[in-house]
């Protein structure tokens, strides 16, 4: 009876094979390893002595294991039985419909050992440890039988979720390596998995550039980005292993220099931009050869990244790698962190100024002070969620993202943010903002929309962060929707600037924003929403005020401010939906008629519902008023500015 059904399985194992070899699996053209009952990958070997399905510690293994180096946190695994009635058990279905089972002992193991979803999910867990695993389950003798469950399991969980594609759709056939790696790729948990692994590197590739390479703090970054680019060259990325030490520093800076040469970027460009990467192709830590890195400390900078950082940027366009690895050398460097109002914008605000603006695939978005591109990444998201064909995606990379930067170095980092994404390069222009050169040139673009993190307190009364706000706005078309994150000071205040401000512009809504939004800069902030081009007095329009200063995230020691408790999706569509629809709440939002010798922000005009105010609430919010006094006293001279990083002195 053995034989037989030992027979009859591989009878599935054979269909199974037929579709991989369709699709190219066993080709040797392409990168993807497809093993049979064992695996050549030590952690995988490693992981599975202790998943036998008999518990008897022999090492149990699927059919297939799927792996690529280009992908080398992904598996594919698959498990086959011959008959469908051997496909899944009441118990797995129980469990993928999140009910608990708490069967142990005999029982446990033979379903483990009849059934493929079963047997396949066993393993999967085990792999899971260490990787993202695509479990498929396959059952059935013949092609017309044959029966394809797919389910994923991400790093670090034990719980199947079926996998679907992006229409919601079940996966029942199998299909090629690179399908299933995209549907999985994006996959939300797959994705705060792999972003939380990227900043945890982030800060070990910190120390490593500290320490080995001896680096500056305005090298380490451009040394990550630098590197990016070169990675894009796939022979490059293929051969660096093969360079000499010595050979390997000069081979780097040429291959910046080819990709930024073959990038759609004016030549006048071209040159501003290598020059910033000119001194690290030379510095002498970077060729040494030590005992834990034979070939050489930049050889292994290279490694490190094209396996932790490139197969991350290469998936996610829309996430600012470049500015979040910005962000975390800077949370570690022993430098003044506020000398040129220089603080990355928290990415949860970027993309908030994109809904804000209400962005779409018609828009044209202008950053006057760029940065690494940050507020332009998040709303060349958006504005591709709204894109229905290609022509439309080109369209939006090619002409819909403006931006101005000053500082070559930060000029260098935004335009190697725009080719590792194929989009905006043209349209980034090095200088001040202020240049009526570069104001003419943003004019031709008639940008709709205009999103703004000035530096903050660069000290100089021209330099004041309002008229930076007013730069933005007298650059954009009429009607244009202007937002811009300022110090709360600009809102209180009286200044000059704000009657020239409202002379032109319409003030639209003001939100008070987190008191330790920019940590571990002390400067209260608050966002202010313009319509360029049209007077304040003629529109007769209230401004609307928010309170805003709850985001759900908290300050942790080692990770600044995070999402927790995974409040933020749904405090952000509160907030934007109040916004967009003016709603008024007592103790969250109200509307005035303000003028410029007005305050600008919510408390100075909320009425509070007491009816449900504590002894503790009293004092907690006591408390945050003292907090705010005292930083608002002292943040005016803080710096804050991160994607939006421009000293423009």
């Amino acid at each position: 009876m053995g034989a037989v059904l030992a027979k009859n399985e591989r009878n599935t194992e054979n269909l199974v094979r037929d579709a991989l070899r369709k699709f190219e699996y066993y080709d040797d053209g392409n990168d993807i390893q497809v093993e049979e009952q064992k695996s050549h990958i030590d952690a995988v070997k490693r992981l599975l002595k202790a998943a036998s399905k008999s518990g008897g510690g022999g090492i149990g293994s699927p059919e297939f294991i799927v792996s690529s180096p280009s992908h080398p946190d992904f598996l594919i695994i698959i498990e086959c039985k011959a008959s469908t009635k051997d496909h899944c058990s009441a118990a797995f279905a129980a469990v993928v419909a999140g009910s608990p089972v708490l069967e142990t002992g005999p029982e446990r193991t033979k379903r483990l050992q009849r059934f493929a979803t079963d047997g396949v999910a066993h393993y999967a867990q085990h792999l899971a440890r260490e990787f993202n695993v695509i479990a498929i389950a396959a059952s059935g003798e013949t092609k017309g039988s044959l029966k394809i469950s797919t389910f994923l399991f991400g790093k670090g969980q034990s719980a199947p979720r079926p996998l679907h594609t992006p229409s919601g759709n079940n996966i029942d056939e199998i299909i090629p390596w690179h399908d299933y790696i995209s549907h999985a790729e994006f996959d939300p948990a797959i994705q705060k998995v792999r972003f939380d692994e990227l900043m945890a590197f982030s800060r070990e590739l910190h120390d490593f550039m500290r320490d080995h390479a001896k680096l500056t703090e305005s090298e380490k970054p451009l040394m990550v980005s630098g590197t990016l680019i070169a990675l894009r060259n796939k022979a490059f990325a293929k051969a660096f292993d093969e360079y000499a030490p010595e050979d390997l520093q000069k081979q780097w800076m040429q291959v910046i220099q080819d990709e930024i040469q073959k990038a759609d970027i004016p030549k006048a460009k071209k040159a501003n931009m290598a020059q910033p990467y000119s001194s690290i192709a030379v510095h002498p830590e970077l060729s040494k050869k030590t005992k834990n890195w034979p070939r050489g400390v930049l050889h292994e900078l290279i490694r490190r990244l094209r396996e932790k950082v490139w197969p991350f940027i290469s998936v996610y366009h829309e996430y600012d790698v470049v500015g979040q690895f910005y962000g975390e050398f800077l949370k570690y460097t022993g430098g003044d962190k506020k000398a040129l109002g220089i603080v990355l914008t928290p990415r949860h605000v970027t993309e908030l100024f994109a809904l804000l603006a209400n962005v779409n695939k018609e828009s044209r978005v202008l950053d006057i002070c760029a940065g690494t591109g940050g507020f332009l990444i998040s709303a060349m998201r958006e504005m591709i969620k709204d894109a229905s064909t290609e022509g439309e995606i080109f369209n939006i990379k090619s002409s819909g993202l403006i931006g101005v930067e000053q500082q070559p170095n930060m000029f260098a980092l935004a335009a190697s943010n725009m080719i590792l994404r194929g989009d905006g390069k043209a349209n980034l222009h090095q200088g001040s903002c202020f240049d009526d050169a570069i104001s003419s040139a943003i004019k031709t673009h008639k940008c709709t929309v205009g999103l703004l993190n000035p530096p903050f307190s660069q000290g100089d009364a021209d330099l004041h962060e309002l008229y930076f706000v007013k730069q933005m706005l007298d650059c954009l078309n009429k009607h244009g929707v202007g937002v811009a994150i300022v110090p709360i000071s600009c809102a209180i205040s009286p200044h000059p600037a704000k009657t020239e401000l409202l002379k032109a512009h319409t003030l639209e809504a003001v939100m008070s924003m987190p008191l330790e939004l920019f940590s571990p800069v002390g400067t209260v902030t608050c966002v202010m929403v313009f319509t360029a081009g049209v007077p304040h007095a003629s529109s007769k329009r209230k401004t609307w005020f928010g309170y805003w200063r709850d985001d759900g995230f908290v300050k942790t020691k080692h990770l600044g401010r995070i999402d927790q408790d995974g409040k933020w999706p749904t405090i952000r569509e509160r907030w934007v939906s109040s916004y967009r629809n003016r709603e008024v709440h007592a103790g969250e939002s109200v509307m005035v008629q303000v003028g410029a010798s007005d305050e600008w922000c919510a408390e100075a005009y909320l009425e509070t519902d007491y009816s449900g105010v504590s002894q503790s609430d009293f004092e907690e919010e006591v408390k945050k008023y003292l907090v705010f006094h005292v930083m608002n006293q002292n943040g005016s001279a803080s710096a804050a500015d991160g994607e939006e990083a421009d000293a423009n002195d």
